[in-house]
């Protein structure tokens, strides 16, 4: 049985030290596939597709939560079901009521048949279990879902607090963004522009530096209004 684990962050400015930290305490020999994906859904994700591809009927997935899987209610329980149904094991580290090896236990459980006219009663007891144990996944889902909502509604409300408090929101309406690649870009058309110290052309001179025609023309605005 291959070990793997799955960790994900959504910015650069996050860590993802600490999901790789707790994965390993636990699965030291898992094989971790890292990636860092802004969508609530599974599609688009490369290291999760990677994953997909590569892991095997018998293999195990670690999350550090269900969170990192997905946090799109319908879609996170329809994965879970398709590698649950595919043989694999799945393991959340912070939610491990809903490991697969729980709900494994849940439908095996059924109360034994009897052979009588009891066993329209323990069918139904073992239907409510399996439906029991659907639940309580499809909650967990549910309720990571339900934090990228409140997240987006507390930076949204942070936003409109903002701007009736009159701080500006964004940039400004004409302001220049300096970046290292736009102080770069600048230095390279004042050296090779024959409107500084160069002698190319404006053609001739993108070609050079290799930036965009919208993207030079504002550069020599802003270096010609300096």
């Amino acid at each position: 049985m291959a070990e793997y684990g799955y960790c994900r962050i959504s910015t650069q400015k996050q860590s993802i030290e600490r999901q790789i930290r707790n994965i390993h305490n636990q699965y030291p020999k898992a094989v971790i596939y890292q990636e860092i994906y802004t969508g609530t859904k599974t599609d688009g994700r490369k290291k999760w597709e990677q994953l997909r591809r590569t892991v095997q009927a018998g293999d195990l997935i670690v999350f550090d939560s269900v969170s990192r899987m997905s946090r799109n209610a319908a879609e996170g329980f329809e994965t879970y079901q398709k590698l649950f149904d595919a043989g694999i094991e799945l393991v959340f580290l912070k939610e491990p009521h809903i490991n697969t090896t729980v709900y494994k236990k849940a439908l095996d459980n059924h109360i034994a048949l009897t052979g009588t006219k009891t066993d329209i009663i323990l069918k139904a007891v073992n239907e409510y279990l399996m439906e029991l144990a659907k639940e309580q996944i499809v909650i967990a889902f549910e309720q990571a879902e339900k934090e990228v909502a409140d997240l987006h509604q507390r930076t949204r409300e942070g936003i409109e607090t903002a701007r009736l408090n009159g701080k500006q929101i964004g940039q400004k309406s004409g302001a220049k963004l300096i970046t290292k690649k736009s102080i770069a870009a600048k230095a390279d058309i004042m050296k090779y522009s024959k409107d500084f110290n160069g002698s190319l052309n404006d053609l001739e001179c993108m070609r050079m530096i290799g930036i965009a025609r919208n993207t030079y023309y504002k550069y020599k605005r802003e270096l010609l209004a300096e």
